[in-house]
């Protein structure tokens, strides 16, 4: 693939991440590498959705900030050696299911897949 393809594509996923997206009542995940386990982790956190949309700590009652870091306790740890076993571990093992939203679902195994390749290529991954 060229530079210029590259780049090009770059830009178009780069636009979709900033549109609206529905955040999902069942909660959200952190992803990162456990490269010494070559293992790919995803951190279930709860929260809760107000009528404006936001994620709630269910402790605090809070909006937890969508920049920076809050400190709270993960409820699961799903860990696969690739995408495609920590994707069935979480969208079709875990009962009751923590995914509840097919845009969540798919977002999940994009962002599974850029950081399988990220372990097998040793480079950085940054979740989207």
């Amino acid at each position: 693939m060229t530079n210029q393809i590259a780049l090009d594509l770059a830009a178009i996923d780069d636009k979709l991440s900033q549109r609206f997206i529905d955040l999902d009542p069942q909660g959200y995940f952190i992803i990162y590498l456990d490269r010494e386990a070559q293992l790919i982790c995803a951190k279930h956190f709860t929260n809760i959705i107000d009528d404006r949309g936001l994620a709630i700590d269910p402790d605090t009652g809070k909006p937890i900030p969508v920049k920076g870091k809050a400190v709270r306790t993960h409820d699961l740890l799903f860990t696969g050696r690739t995408a495609k076993e920590l994707c069935i571990k979480i969208l079709e093992a875990a009962q009751p299911s923590v995914v509840t939203m097919v845009d969540h679902g798919g977002y999940l195994g994009r962002e599974f897949v850029r950081a399988e390749i990220a372990l097998i290529n040793g480079t950085e991954y940054v979740q989207d």
